[in-house]
């Protein structure tokens, strides 16, 4: 089950993309569908089923958006937060070959089109949560289990 938590900036990129399909671009498309069905024979007009298509796609974003966006809680930084991880943390993980790595712990409905950012549901997060710098973490992958170091903890 996903999360329902969200960073107030992912709740506003959510907010802003609902208003965006529905005041600006579903017009726009539905414009050009009334535009392509006035040509005529339906059946063998692109322009008229690729609209067609982009409009059903775009009406369920919509719905999903309307859909999800209440249920959505927006947490907050707190200074209680300094120094552990919490949502929202952006933390920076070394193992012991050296290899770091570096993202922001965010709910699941910002992870998509991010890059340096992981779901809280995922295993990565749960096992940081509550840690401090220097703190060693065990993470199942599946290549086997893997130890990471806690290095940075930022807000």
């Amino acid at each position: 089950m996903k999360s329902s938590f969200i960073t107030a900036k992912g709740f506003q990129k959510l907010q802003d993309e609902l208003n965006f399909l529905w005041k600006t671009h579903r017009p726009e498309i539905t414009k050009k569908v009334a535009w392509a069905a006035s040509l005529g024979d339906r059946s063998e007009n692109a322009d008229y089923q690729y609209n067609k298509k982009l409009l059903r796609e775009i009406d369920r974003r919509i719905r999903y958006l309307q859909k999800r966006l209440p249920d959505l809680k927006v947490v907050k930084y707190s200074e209680e937060q300094e120094g552990r991880v919490f949502f929202g943390a952006t933390v920076e993980i070394e193992n012991d070959n050296g290899e770091s790595k570096s993202f922001k712990i965010v709910g699941y409905d910002e992870i998509f089109d991010q890059k340096n950012v992981i779901s809280l549901d995922s295993p990565m997060a749960r096992a940081l949560l509550g840690r401090e710098v220097d703190d060693e973490i065990n993470v199942q992958t599946p290549t086997g289990k893997m130890s990471w170091y806690i290095v940075d903890i930022s807000y």
